[in-house]
């Protein structure tokens, strides 16, 4: 019998030996190279910020709009369209959306103003929520016998946490060598050859049985987007302005919506009986707390290291190297300790090690050496690769087959509502620490009122040469300006170092043998 801390059935049935066909290899490959595509967009925008901030004058705001136009449809859309798989057929959502993935590529590296590029990565968006639902759903139909199953998932994860982990790498480069476009331009040719084999190789399937309530699925869609906008808008506009608090009305009406639909519905958006194993509850609330911290700061870190370290793209993508390469190392170890152990050890670990390494950080300031704080990177990404794998064989290797869309669909939520809360909450912190340290900085330097409020509006909604002012204001400003950035960044790193100590804390209890 399965004990609570295990992820699947005896240990024989796991480890056991057979034949993977070339059909499967086909149908791993072109699910992988759409999960890399997807997890490779999640991060690689972020060596692209600053050049985006000095061409389109976004601010900080408008960086924030950015990544989270992309990851608030994609977080908000997910449960969609594992519903959607399931009742029209999974490879049809998956190669539409691969196929819509690619198009907003495109049109987001074709855009010339902020409202255009946060177009394209909605589209984007829309297009992972289509796609990856049906990944891990049609993975467990491809692999039936458990052993190749649970090696399946391990590829899978792996490639996923491939896709974070070389995101800042490729980015920079290619940033400094063909400017911001190229960040997108590079999923084009990755979009349109896993098109071309998984038109071959993808099978169709559908889900059994009932569906998902669309107007539960709506709403949460609709609160998730409103609670993201609240919070972006909220350091800006200000927490009693009509924008924030029409978000918060929105989302305080979707959520009753969403609450009234689901005790109505015969089959709910969120499969509440796969929370019910404690095991599989703690695994995704470990797939939103490390995408939480690690997303919800490695967003500004591009940032941090152009704009006030002053390196390039190409410098900044080399400094995340050691991160890259652990996390490529870790994913395979974090695989075979899941399997033997269960999720518990590598999760807890995973967690300890990603809140260190962010707690660490925030020791460096605007004259940091990377001498100094490079140690500290292999944490993070020991961290990511222990935590990454571990969630995906958990929740799919425990629920029914005919479930497994809405699995897929609740590990990917997890995840990316812990990203888009992240993204948002970090950069909240960020903003609102700025504006205050800045403030208290350029009133102590004498700058005229004037100025100040020149400075914080080219800072955080744009109009400024990145973090670095214009020259037509006095000089030692653009110091004033890196100061409060780090500080604001320093207070964020340290929030997400707690949160990651406290989520652990509660996946310890949950998974814990024998609870």
């Amino acid at each position: 019998m399965t004990g609570p801390g295990r992820v699947a059935g005896p240990r024989s049935e796991i480890t056991g030996e057979a034949g993977t066909t070339r059909h499967e290899r086909l149908v791993l490959t072109t699910l992988c190279l759409g999960m890399f595509m997807a997890m490779l967009d999640n991060v690689v925008v972020s060596n692209a910020l600053p050049r985006i901030d000095a061409e389109l004058h976004t601010g900080i705001v408008g960086m924030q709009w950015v990544v989270e136009g992309y990851s608030l449809c994609f977080a908000g859309l997910l449960f969609v369209g594992g519903s959607l798989g399931d009742r029209w057929g999974r490879r049809r959502l998956y190669l539409g959306g691969l196929a819509l993935f690619t198009l907003g590529s495109a049109l987001t590296a074709l855009a010339g103003t902020l409202e255009a590029l946060v177009a394209g990565r909605v589209v984007q968006g829309v297009g992972a929520a289509a796609l990856i639902p049906q990944s891990l759903a049609v993975l467990r139909v491809t692999y039936p016998d458990l052993a190749r199953q649970a090696r399946a998932f391990a590829v899978w994860s792996s490639v996923s946490a491939l896709g974070l982990a070389l995101g800042p790498a490729i980015g920079g480069p290619l940033v400094e060598a063909f400017g911001w476009p190229s960040a997108f331009w590079i999923n084009v040719p990755i979009g349109l050859v896993a098109l071309a084999i998984g038109f071959r190789a993808i099978p169709e399937t559908r889900g059994q049985g009932a569906q998902p309530s669309a107007w539960a699925q709506g709403a949460l869609a609709v609160a998730v987007a409103a609670s993201v906008y609240a919070l972006v808008e909220a350091p800006v506009r200000g927490w009693t302005s009509a924008n924030v608090l029409g978000g918060a009305a929105l989302l305080a009406v979707a959520a009753v919506t969403a609450v009234a639909a689901e005790r109505r519905a015969s089959v709910p958006a969120v499969d509440r009986s796969l929370l019910r194993d404690r095991v599989v509850l703690g695994a995704v609330l470990a797939g939103f707390v490390v995408t939480f911290g690690m997303f919800g700061v490695l967003t500004f870190l591009g940032v941090f290291m152009q704009d006030v370290l002053k390196w390039s793209p190409t410098g900044a993508g080399i400094a995340s190297l050691p991160s890259t390469v652990l996390i490529i190392v870790m994913s395979p170890i974090a695989s075979r300790l899941t399997l033997r152990f269960g999720p518990r050890r590598p999760l807890i670990a995973g967690l300890l090690c990603c809140a260190a390494g962010l707690a660490f950080l925030s020791l460096f300031g605007t004259d940091a050496d990377y001498l100094q704080y490079c140690w500290a990177l292999p944490l993070l990404g020991i961290g990511m690769g222990l935590c990454y794998t571990p969630v995906t064989i958990t929740v799919m290797t425990r629920v029914p087959l005919e479930r497994a869309g809405n699995a897929s669909a609740v590990t990917n939520v997890s995840r990316e509502l812990g990203g888009v809360a992240g993204i948002a909450v970090m950069g909240l912190l960020i903003t609102t620490r700025l504006r205050s340290s800045l403030d208290d900085r350029l009133a102590h330097a004498g700058a005229p009122g004037g100025v100040v409020e020149q400075v914080r509006r080219a800072v955080t909604t744009g109009g400024g040469q990145g973090l670095a002012p214009s020259g037509s204001v006095p000089p030692g400003i653009g110091d004033a300006v890196a100061h409060a950035f780090v500080d604001g960044l320093h207070l964020a790193l340290w929030c997400a170092a707690a949160f990651m100590i406290a989520g652990g804390v509660v996946i310890a209890r949950l998974t814990r043998p024998g609870s």
